[in-house]
């Protein structure tokens, strides 16, 4: 598979890697069985990429993930996150940035994965309570400490970014991007390419709607985070699906299924970009790495750019509550 640089501290990884929340959390109940087979045959497809974190369960997706890649460690570039928790019966997350706090959560993720480091380490949600400058300097102490080889954010704003950098290199900077949520592309892609930073893509397929997976609410099971996601809501629903319709007819045309031609639009988007879609199923996860073949016209691009433009779909990508966690 097609390896691509994240950062310019060294980091290679596979062109795509592999969202695991969706294994333990948010989207409903999944098969565990499944899932590890779905990571195993990432693996002999040759992503070498798997994302995770502490707060996907909690604590039970990186004992999912730390499972599965027993025994092939050495073929894995792993990433976790700290720094989002959310208290039993509460709905609204706490953000927790402190530095004996960055510390406490690595030992854990390290003891739950059952890894002697973490290749790439990224605090979840950047907390305003607390420095940037003292969160990244202690998330540098695990890097002098052989616990932690790289650095990452996650929906970090650009001063923050730069302020951060400045710290310790950032190698990669996570922060959703797909077809449907452009954002950063205004200041974000300007900043971290102007720094060296590389850019994780999640939710390429914008949460699986992109992927014509839908065709309304009443498919998504009770527990499914998406049921309250203001773009699956109402009339945003509808007419967000309007646009998936040209993604449809789209990939009839060039012989591929929507969330190929979904991610083919996200690998086109640069060398310094890796998207990581997450299933739970084999059979997504081999019709998703068919996007990496798929060679994007001039003509395609323009013709998705008039369809999709900045701010195309409605409602906002997270619940109201969740939404002053982003560009911090």
């Amino acid at each position: 598979m097609e390896q691509r640089k994240l950062g310019s501290q060294g980091l290679k990884v596979s062109a795509m890697g592999l969202g695991c929340m969706g294994m333990s959390a948010f989207y409903g109940t999944a098969d565990r069985d499944e899932s590890l087979a779905t990571i195993h045959r990432a693996m002999d497809l040759g992503i070498t990429f798997l994302d995770t974190s502490d707060m996907y369960g909690p604590h039970t997706n990186e004992l999912l993930v730390g499972e599965a890649i027993k025994g092939h460690r050495e073929e894995i570039v792993l990433a976790t996150k700290f720094g989002i928790s959310r208290p039993p019966g509460e709905m609204t997350p706490i953000v927790n940035g402190r530095p004996e706090y960055v510390r406490q959560c690595c030992d854990a993720s390290l003891q739950r994965l059952g890894v002697e480091h973490i290749d790439l380490y990224y605090q979840h949600r950047v907390d305003p309570k607390v420095p940037i400058e003292e969160t990244i300097g202690a998330m540098a102490e695990l890097v002098a400490a052989g616990k932690v080889r790289y650095l990452g954010l996650s929906e970090a704003a650009p001063k923050t970014i730069r302020r951060a950098h400045a710290v310790h290199p950032i190698t990669a900077l996570q922060t959703e991007y797909s077809l449907w949520t452009r954002d950063p592309e205004a200041e974000i892609f300007p900043t971290v390419r102007e720094l060296g930073i590389g850019f994780v893509a999640y939710s390429p397929m914008g949460r699986g709607f992109l992927a014509g997976k839908f065709k309304s609410l009443e498919e998504l099971d009770e527990n499914d985070f998406r049921r309250f996601s203001p773009r699956f809501m109402g009339e945003n629903f509808a007419k967000n699906l309007e646009l998936v319709k040209f993604i449809h007819e789209l990939g009839r045309k060039k012989g591929v299924t929507p969330a190929q031609l979904a991610l083919a639009w996200v690998l086109a988007q640069g060398e310094d970009i890796v998207p990581i879609p997450g299933t739970t199923k084999r059979s997504h996860l081999e019709d998703n790495v068919g996007a990496l073949e798929i060679e994007l016209t001039k003509e395609d691009l323009a013709a998705i750019e008039e369809v999709f433009p900045m701010s195309a779909a409605l409602g906002a990508r997270y619940p109201e509550m969740m939404m002053p966690l982003l560009d911090q």
